[in-house]
This record gives C-alpha cells, structure tokens and sequence, in this order.
C-alpha cells in the first residue's frame, strides 16, 4: 500500500516527509502507457506531489506541479490534495532516449532545460504561483531549488522510481527533508553528514526500506519522531459536470459551431483517459445555461 509519513526531528527544526508510491505510479503507467523514462519521470512528480500536498492546510486545497522543458517529454502536470491524493499526464508518453552514461535513465535529457511552476489553491481570490528555471531536469534537484529559491527553505528532495524489465513499476518513492528558521549548525553538520551516506533512493526502495526507515536513516541522531501516516492514491475526480466547464471554456462562439456541424463533442480526461460524449441537445443547454448566468 501507498502512503506518507510526516515526521519531525531536532526538536522541532528539521521537518521530514517520505512516501512509498509504487502502486500509484505503477497505475500512472498504466492509463498513460508511458515509456520507461517517462515512468520515472512522472513517477518522480507524482511521489513529490503526495508530499507537497501533505503540506497544504486546508482539506480542499490543490496543489498544482507543473514542468515544461525543451526535451522530447515536453512537460508533465501533477495535481494533488492534502489526503494524500494524486493524478497527472505526460505530454508526450513514449519518449525514447538513450540512458545515462552510468546506465540510469535519462530523466533529465528527457525533460530537458525549462520550467518548474508551483501553484497552491487555498480558497483565497487567486491562488499563489511561483516559478524556477529548471536546475537538471531530474526533478528532485529542481524541487531542492524551488524550496531554496521560492520558499527560502533549505531543503534536500530525493526522488526515485525503479522501472522492471517488463516495464511495470518495481519500486517508487522519495524523500523531503527541510531546516526551520533557527537550526543550529551543530544539526545542520549533522544532518548533511548523513545525506552524504545515503544511497540513491531507488537503491533505499530496491532494498525494503520503508518511508520510515528512509527518515530514520536521515535523521539518525537527530531524535525523529513519526507524527503522521497518510495513505496516498492515484485518484482522478473528473465528471460529466466538470468536463462540461472544459466544454465551455472553448467559448461560446466555438461551441456554437460545434452545435451547427449538428455533431456530438467527445472530451478525454488528461488524467484518467475517461471519454465523455455530449450530444448536441446537451451542447445546447450548456451554451443556453451559461448565456443566463452571463
């Protein structure tokens, strides 16, 4: 099963989160149909997203992680909720390119040079965005420079994602670990030391570690401590009612000339691949609806 874990250590200064998202990532692959590197690739986003979404305050915040790059993948979105709930799309799932010269995939070629926009949905009048240029393209390095950049966090990002022979996902998961405003040095020393021992994340997964463990290797020393397991999901909530608003969003005039062809609209979900049909009857009382509330 998927989840989290949230965690503290140092009494408070350092502020910790891990996730195990084999089976999420695995069901991404899945709808996606996604070539190796682009699992990984968005296995990477996916696994940062439940842990940034973990970090919204309000049940019906959204957090919006978008990359857009000059590589073949082109960019992916990642969406997610404080519940541990996750969904994304490549733009272009079958990318392939050749591996790393140390033989990993190449996350970062794929991807390529470009950008990295947050944005968080809190309810407010307009949601907070920020973006960073992208550092390497492999994700969790652009992340640890989003934090430093956008938020004046100092943090460390570990992201990985094991890709089978088969293709199906083998393992998943990752890591955030971040310093508070008034850490001593002496926590600082110790907790770099011991990022210094760790071994790729993909390694941790490949040999059982749980999120638990990952943390405690982290934060060995430190005196950690679990404050919260949340179970995390790929999880698309589209509807006929919201697929209709994307319906609308064409404009009116579009819409109308869609009704005039006398041709039903058929809509995909980027994030599910779910197909909605919407008759022209439809069509019409959606044009006719939103004529009245304009």
């Amino acid at each position: 099963m998927d989840y989290v874990v949230r965690g503290t250590a140092a009494d408070g200064y350092i502020r910790a989160f891990a996730a195990s998202t084999r089976d999420l990532t695995e069901e991404a692959r899945s709808i996606h149909k996604t070539s190796p590197v682009v699992t990984a690739a968005m296995g990477r986003l996916l696994t940062a997203g439940c842990m940034m979404g973990i970090m919204l305050k309000g049940e019906g915040d959204l957090l919006t992680l978008t990359i857009r790059g000059d590589g073949p993948l082109q960019g992916i979105t990642v969406t997610a909720d404080a519940k541990g709930r996750v969904k994304g799309f490549p733009y272009q799932p079958e990318v392939w390119i050749d591996p790393r010269p140390d033989g990993k995939l190449n996350v970062g070629g794929a991807v390529g040079r470009g950008t990295l926009t947050v944005v968080r949905d809190q309810g407010l009048k307009e949601p907070y965005s920020s973006q960073v240029e992208l550092v390497s393209g492999e994700i969790g390095e652009d992340l640890t420079n989003y934090f430093a950049v956008s938020e004046q966090v100092p943090s460390s990002v570990g992201l990985g994602v094991l890709v089978d022979r088969d293709q199906s996902v083998k393992e998943a998961g990752g890591f955030i670990v971040q310093l508070m405003p008034g850490v001593s040095d002496e926590v600082i020393t110790a907790l770099e030391n011991n990022l210094k021992e760790l071994h790729s994340v993909t390694q941790l997964l490949e040999n059982g570690l749980t999120p638990e463990q990952i943390l405690e290797k982290i934060l060995r020393g430190l005196r950690p401590e679990i404050l919260e397991t949340m179970p995390a999901k790929y999880h698309c909530n589209c509807s006929r009612e919201r697929v209709g608003k994307v319906l609308l969003s064409i404009g009116a005039r579009e819409l109308q000339s869609l009704i005039d062809e006398g041709k039903p609209a058929e809509l995909n979900c980027n994030f599910c691949g779910k197909s909605y049909s919407f008759s022209v009857e439809e069509m019409k009382e959606i044009l006719a609806a939103a004529r009245q509330q304009g």
